[in-house]
């Protein structure tokens, strides 16, 4: 099948404590929300206060999941993984959460994000004798929390916190209590939710409303929360850095109904379309956008431009991944086996279609034949955040720098390669205005600005290049 011309979030978490709920159902339910954020592998982990049951596999999670293993997981509190793997990563042993058993009890992690001193951390656990069986950073934080030292649990995070460096939002089990932490730059989401009889922690808010529960509040950077018994506690694990969250919570990876930084996802996304129309105007009859990523950018674009909203691609919903390899026949049709143009809206017309992102380029260019095909008299593409420049070391699996088409070729470049009669980004700038923000996000796939103040060593980043299965959770 055509390679995808996404951005990949690595995988969304869930912890919830709630005695006498079922909470592995619920947590399966959330994990069913939280599907976006990664469909090759789903796991669960629950605890009755003694003993933790485990159940994960490859698929999705309605995949992996059933009444008779959910029947299995029994107890009062559970932390659940969905996983997006990097290439070459794809393997039942690099599922989450991981469970060990420790002195204290049960210890289960599940992991959102990438640790720019994975290596070091690798190397000094196995010259200290410690056996590790994949090939994930989020193994070295079970390991190194486990044996962090520390009169108790929430001692024992904020010393694994002054150890790890990077992009993490985690969910942690113990025998007691479900723990949430966030890394003090916030570049991973993490919010805390009331259930009746309990609370919950999860990458995003949407996940709440699923399973009956309500919002609390997002949890900042460098904090940790336990839930218990008792009910919820935070405090300050770490000292917060210059806020950092990805820029692209924002504008691709979370669900539109979800709230971060304070705002509704969906009314985000139709700011970044309208400050794309100030910047990007286009003399045309319809705005479609590129489903479903794509839809309020471009409600956001109509409103503004005052050009007629329509639909022009359909997208199929059953089109995802699939271990059934296409022919090389199908494989040529590409694009065209996940989207379908409708002729009626578009013969003759002058199109603007806008897309979220362009990353390798493969997409558009497919997308704006198909277009034509179907009858599109000019088509302008606009895209709703600025040209991605450079590879992302915090999480986010995207092309490496030789295979980004902003980085390689010219604006004028890229609108020849896909084939439009005009291509515009949004700016930096601009994104920042409809962000409502003059900091606080990281741009570092626009600007090669990371947000961290040591610097990432240029072998480590050609490494993950080369090898991007020793990286990443």
């Amino acid at each position: 099948m055509y390679q995808d011309d996404k951005l990949h979030e690595e995988c969304g978490i869930f912890g919830i404590y709630a005695p006498g709920r079922e909470v592995a159902r619920r947590t399966f339910f959330a994990l069913y929300a939280l599907q976006h954020r990664g469909q090759e592998a789903a796991g669960i982990v629950t605890c009755d206060g003694h003993m933790a049951h485990v159940h994960k596999g490859m698929g999705l999670v309605a995949q992996v999941f059933n009444e008779d293993n959910l029947r299995y997981l029994q107890g009062h509190m559970a932390i659940g993984h969905n996983r997006y793997s990097t290439t070459g990563s794809s393997k039942l042993r690099n599922t989450q959460p991981y469970v060990i058993e420790t002195i204290d009890g049960p210890l289960a992690i599940g992991h959102n994000g990438n640790l720019i001193n994975a290596p070091q951390l690798r190397r000094e656990l196995l010259e200290r004798g410690v056996g590790l069986q994949t090939s994930t950073d989020s193994e070295l934080i079970l390991h190194l929390l486990a044996g962090a030292g520390g009169p108790d649990w929430m001692t024992r995070i904020r010393i694994l916190m002054a150890r790890i460096e990077g992009a993490y939002s985690l969910v942690i089990l113990t025998r007691d209590a479900v723990y949430g932490v966030r890394d003090p730059w916030g570049l991973r989401p993490l919010v805390l939710g009331k259930l009746e009889g309990g609370h919950v922690l999860a990458s995003e808010s949407c996940a709440f409303s699923t399973i009956g529960a309500t919002m609390l509040r997002e949890i900042q950077p460098g904090e940790i929360v336990r839930i218990d018994g008792s009910g919820y506690e935070i405090i300050q694990g770490a000292p917060p850095q210059r806020f950092a969250f990805c820029t692209f919570e924002q504008i691709y990876f979370a669900r539109p109904d979800s709230i971060l930084n304070g705002k509704l996802v969906h009314q985000v996304r139709q700011k970044l379309g309208r400050q794309l129309a100030r910047e990007a105007p286009a003399d045309a009859d319809i705005v479609i956008p590129v489903p479903d990523s794509g839809t309020p950018h471009a409600i956001g674009y109509a409103q503004k431009s005052g050009i007629p909203y329509s639909e022009g691609l359909i997208k199929s919903r059953y089109i995802g991944r699939t271990f059934i390899e296409p022919t090389d026949q199908l494989r040529k049709v590409g694009v065209a086996m996940k989207f379908n143009p409708l002729p009626d809206n578009l013969d003759g017309k002058r199109v603007v279609m806008v897309d979220d992102s362009i990353v390798r380029g493969n997409t558009s260019g497919p997308l704006v034949q198909l277009l034509r095909n179907a009858g599109a008299r000019e088509v302008h593409v606009r895209v709703a955040c600025p040209p991605i420049k450079f590879p992302c070391f915090m999480g986010v699996d995207m092309a490496s720098q030789s295979e980004l088409i902003a980085a390689n070729k010219s604006l004028d470049e890229i609108c020849e390669h896909i084939g439009a009669d005009s291509l515009a980004f949004l700016s930096i700038s601009g994104l920042m205005r409809a962000l409502k923000a003059n900091d606080g996000y990281c741009n570092a796939c626009f600007t090669g600005d990371y947000p961290f103040n040591t610097p990432i060593p240029l072998l480590e980043l050609q490494e993950k290049e080369k090898f991007p299965q020793v990286w990443g959770n």
